[in-house]
């Protein structure tokens, strides 16, 4: 039996990509689009802009495809290119003011299709809770708990992207979940 795991796969595309094989590449952006949009959507809380992220980062990541030298996984240089993408579009831009997010925010917006609402709403009210308190963090400490807790990279792949010695990793990690938890304490103390 020949089975072929997700590193050996992602390998055989990037090789036929480079051959020229845009199907080949395809099957990479389809792999991996999913789950680079919701990375970006928390860092950069705008999900247009996350959509233009991701979009610009696959055109970057076809186009230095060659230089891909395999020393991590394809994920983990993608995500890096999308890291510095998403961070030089945020210096660049203005603050933009979303009525549709603000709404959300404010509470106006309200799904009804759970059968039960209260238990919707309280969760909406967790939700939302925790993406404030994410917001609230500096940008380092938000990303550190995006890569960790989110996305479930290790702290290799973490160190790679973020291009930090693991134990700064690790530090930044274990300061962003303290100022997460101080952050949400006081919501949880008024739920008592």
């Amino acid at each position: 039996m020949n089975e072929m795991g997700p590193a050996n796969e992602d390998a055989k595309w990037i090789e036929q990509s480079i051959s020229g094989d845009t199907e080949a590449f395809g099957s990479l952006v389809s792999k991996y689009q999913n789950r680079l949009y919701n990375s970006m959507v928390h860092f950069l809380r705008d999900e247009a802009e996350a959509e233009d992220v991701v979009q610009e980062s696959f055109v970057l990541s076809f186009t230095r495809l060659a230089s891909f030298r395999g020393s991590s996984s394809f994920y983990t240089w993608l995500y890096r290119i999308a890291f510095n993408t998403a961070i030089s579009r945020r210096r660049r831009r203005r603050p933009r003011v979303s009525v549709e997010r603000d709404l959300g925010e404010a509470g106006t917006a309200m799904d009804d299709s759970g059968p039960q609402p209260g238990d919707r709403l309280d969760a909406d009210e967790r939700a939302g809770q925790l993406h404030a308190a994410l917001n609230r963090l500096n940008e380092q400490h938000r990303m550190i708990l995006v890569l960790r807790e989110m996305d479930e990279l290790s702290y290799e792949e973490i160190s790679e992207i973020l291009d930090l010695p693991i134990g700064t990793v690790r530090s930044r990690l274990h300061r962003a979940r303290s100022q997460l938890k101080d952050e949400l304490s006081s919501y949880f103390q008024e739920k008592k």
